[in-house]
């Protein structure tokens, strides 16, 4: 068996005749345009082996991406005519994958086997409970030897036995070894390598223990006017991991795994052939771009609108929405008893191409009524470019798009004060923030995040 990394999580595999790839993400930039390979690679789409079987793991955007499923389902030279697309239990993705007219479509189940082309592929489960959705890994044997794609899925020891029980000791196996911290800096929350899940890569790793491991499924950074936060995001590389799994299981054997690296993975052993593909190589070693220094410089918010008169528009409707609109949906909201609990001081910012605008509510005065200025206190606030409030406004943008390039940013010193004590919220639970209580990031937001992109590459060269 053969596998060949293209890029981030896009990895092919052959063996006995058959090709699959799985994640395939072929264009840049991607997951919103906010994003581009790293370390950057040179691609040669047209000589890309010709796919047999393609595997969807989940519908996050860095691997189930819309331009590159829209080439594929009218490129007859890379997909076979009978190609089978492996995909989950997901409505959305699965309404994408019908509206781009893919015909052999199989729905997976975490564990259940199939016999495909020459191939046994198992769906491995994943724990993640941070999305709606659902994820799997996937194992790949040939009947020679199994190859374990964790992609981004959470595994427990129960599901580490179970493939132990499958296939014994893995011969390969790509495994998770970067805790993004996407959204962190958005969000305010910590900017350090989160320890507890690192520690977990490691040890999904010590117990899986495959005779060979690279690491898997983490390789873009953020592009342009959005490359700031390269610094606030990938709190380790795949050296570090490496050394790290090297001083906790010793006996794994491991290697940093590239775009354009070959394994080759027989009963024997596995040998890595540096820069072996014909297809794909790496065009420039710039890691270095997403160097982990969550100290480093911080781009201002701003309005990614230029145009001048698009601008003006922009602006009016926003100010028209927040001084007509803003307070009767707080009002409105379920939430809203929180706030006046909470004697909540919240401040809006509006950020246009040079400059901001400033409201603010009381939620602990006599009344809610919205004032265009600052009231010399803030328990909670959320600041965002012009051009993206009113994106979400018109419902043509999603919070994925919105938060992960720091569009919006936001930070909260929720307490009360009352005759004799002080009481700071302290509760587990998210304390509701108004712009993400009306632009709700529901299931319709996010449907139409992606048949947005269904609408703009399908049937296009």
């Amino acid at each position: 068996m053969r596998t060949t990394l293209i890029g981030h999580a896009t990895l092919l595999v052959q063996s006995k005749g058959t090709t699959l790839i799985s994640d395939p993400v072929l264009f840049q930039p991607h997951w919103e345009e906010l994003n581009v390979h790293c370390p950057s690679i040179d691609l040669d789409r047209d000589k890309i082996p010709q796919i047999d079987i393609l595997n969807i793991s989940h519908r996050h955007q860095d691997h189930f991406d819309i331009r590159t499923l829209a080439h594929l389902a009218r490129n007859t030279k890379i997909l076979a005519p009978d190609v089978v697309v492996l995909a989950p239990q997901d409505e959305i993705l699965l309404e994408v994958l019908k509206e781009l007219e893919f015909k052999d479509v199989r729905v997976v189940a975490d564990f259940e086997t199939m016999e495909i082309k020459g191939l046994t592929l198992t769906p491995t489960p994943s724990l993640n409970e941070q999305d709606y959705f659902p994820e799997h890994g996937l194992l790949i044997h040939d009947g020679e030897v199994t190859v374990w794609n964790q992609v981004d899925t959470i595994v427990i020891p129960k599901i580490i036995q179970y493939i132990h029980q499958l296939y014994g000791q893995l011969d390969f196996a790509h495994v998770r070894y970067l805790p993004l911290l996407e959204g962190n800096f958005t969000f305010h929350k910590e900017l350090e390598l989160p320890f507890e899940e690192y520690n977990s890569f490691l040890m999904v790793a010590g117990a899986l223990k495959p005779k060979f491991a690279v690491p898997g499924s983490a390789g873009f950074r953020y592009k342009d006017e959005f490359a700031f936060l390269n610094r606030y995001s990938f709190p380790t590389t795949q050296e570090q991991f490496l050394k790290d799994l090297a001083d906790f299981s010793p006996e794994i054997q491991s290697s940093t795994y590239f775009p354009g690296d070959v394994a080759e993975i027989t009963p024997e052993g596995v040998k890595i052939l540096r820069q072996d593909s014909d297809f794909v190589s790496v065009h420039e070693n710039d890691g270095h771009l997403a160097e982990f220094k969550p100290v480093l410089e911080v781009s201002p918010l701003k309005t990614l609108t230029t145009d001048a008169a698009e601008q003006e528009k922009e602006k009016q409707a926003v100010t028209e929405f927040i001084e007509n609109k803003f307070v009767d949906l707080l009002i409105e909201n379920e939430n809203v008893q929180t706030w006046v609990e909470w004697k909540t001081v919240y401040q809006l910012e509006v950020f246009g191409e040079n400059g901001s605008d400033i409201w603010s509510i009381d939620f602990g005065g006599e009344d809610a009524a919205i004032q265009k200025k600052s009231l010399g206190k803030i328990n909670l606030y959320e600041g965002i470019g012009c051009s993206e409030l009113y994106q979400l406004i018109e419902k043509k943008t999603s919070w994925d798009f919105v938060g992960v390039a720091a569009q919006y940013r936001t930070f909260k010193n929720i307490y009360r004060v009352e005759k004799g004590s002080a009481e700071q919220y302290t509760s587990d639970k998210r304390f509701p923030q108004p712009l993400t209580e009306i632009f709700s990031p529901d299931r319709e937001m996010d449907r139409e995040k992606y048949m947005k992109d269904v609408r703009r590459w399908k049937g296009k060269a």
